[in-house]
């Protein structure tokens, strides 16, 4: 038996493994950072021996509700993600599975590896429609990369999308992934109407050091990117640095930054309601997104999310909070859930990445909605 995560996104630590039905594992901490939560790890056994595993130490990981009621993801073949069932007693999460092949892989949520993030941006460079641009490099010296989709005309209007600002969290990069590719299909009439009045500016991984290394949260020195907005540093988040930058010089309309949510199995929204700059017309604008997305898909819904920001009480921190304050612009927050979406629950997969992406490419159903406001 053997077990590794020497691997993009890899991450765990063998504490004990003497025998298949006594596995005892930890997850590390994001580097100088106390955040912890994801795993991504290779499992090498016997085939049709059951192997039970526990991850320890969780009551002190980032967020130990996410735990309850979470369900592990498996693979064979790394394509086809399947959940395994999965006790949280607190502290220790524990899960089984008999083997039906000789080697499988465990995550936290499906990845993302870094070598599908540069094939998605070189093949969407290919594209007519779509313009790579090279923002400038991470601190462990990878590319931080931005697609332009739509000719930059004079008068359209300028839609930003950031992914995976916290590198765990996978789903928003399959999300951004969905939406672009919609964005690209030359026979799409909601994509094509779309790009005769705005331009799209996706950065598919605003945290590509972080993704690589295995971390939940951070960046490569302990940087929770979305916190970084109000000032960001070429020393602690040049990746916010870029971005922010690139904003300034080109504008900003609209705003959706894709993200995770640990704890609350469904896909909801957060906005800006607590900016200073927070008005009737910023108001108007939210509702209509939110309407638009909940008529174009079930798999969202407007109940359960976040408390509200009280008025002036917004953390400018926060990316959708300071672009909404900085631009005047609809900010929106699109989080999806680790576990599942409770309204529509699925036993054997969860949360996808079929239904990520079908998420993104519904996202831009109420994208649309909000430039015809704008026009």
């Amino acid at each position: 038996m053997h077990i590794s995560s020497q691997f993009d996104s890899g991450n765990i630590e063998v504490v004990n493994a003497e025998s298949a039905d006594n596995i005892q594992l930890k997850i590390n901490k994001d580097n100088q950072s106390e955040f912890y939560q994801w795993f991504h790890f290779r499992l090498v056994g016997d085939v049709y021996a059951k192997h039970t595993m526990t991850i320890t130490d969780l009551a002190r990981s980032a967020y130990p509700d996410g735990w309850k009621e979470y369900q592990v993801l498996a693979s064979y073949d790394r394509d086809t993600w399947f959940r395994v069932p999965t006790q949280f007693d607190g502290d220790n999460l524990t899960f089984s599975l008999t083997l039906e092949q000789p080697s499988v892989f465990f995550a936290y949520f499906i990845p993302y590896s870094y070598e599908r993030h540069l094939d998605l941006i070189h093949d969407a460079q290919m594209y007519l429609d779509c313009e790579h641009r090279f923002l400038g490099l991470t601190l462990d010296g990878r590319d931080m990369s931005m697609l332009v989709i739509g000719d930059e005309a004079p008068n359209k209007k300028k839609i930003w999308v950031t992914a995976r600002q916290h590198p765990g969290e996978s789903m928003a990069e399959w999300c951004a992934e969905g939406l672009l590719y919609r964005l690209l299909d030359e026979e799409d009439g909601l994509s094509r109407q779309l790009l005769k009045d705005a331009v799209f500016y996706i950065i598919p991984n605003m945290n590509p050091d972080g993704s690589a290394r295995g971390h939940l949260r951070t960046n490569a020195v302990g940087s929770n990117l979305n916190r970084e907005w109000a000032e960001p540093t070429a020393e602690k988040s040049p990746e916010v640095l870029y971005v922010t930058q690139a904003m300034q010089e080109i504008g900003v309309d609209m705003y959706l930054d894709l993200h995770g949510d640990e704890a609350l199995p469904y896909n909801f929204v957060a906005g800006s309601e607590g900016i200073p700059s927070y008005n009737d017309k910023l108001k108007d604008l939210e509702e209509t997104f939110k309407q638009a997305l909940l008529t174009a898909t079930p798999e969202f819904q407007d109940i359960h999310g976040y408390e509200k920001d009280k008025p002036g009480e917004a953390n400018l921190t926060v990316a959708s909070c300071s672009v909404a304050e900085k631009f005047k612009c609809l900010a929106y927050t699109v989080e999806m859930p680790f576990k599942d979406n409770a309204d529509l629950p699925d036993e054997v997969y969860g949360w996808s990445v079929q239904r990520c992406r079908q998420l993104g490419e519904d996202l831009l159903v109420a994208t649309r909605a909000v430039v015809n406001k704008l026009r």
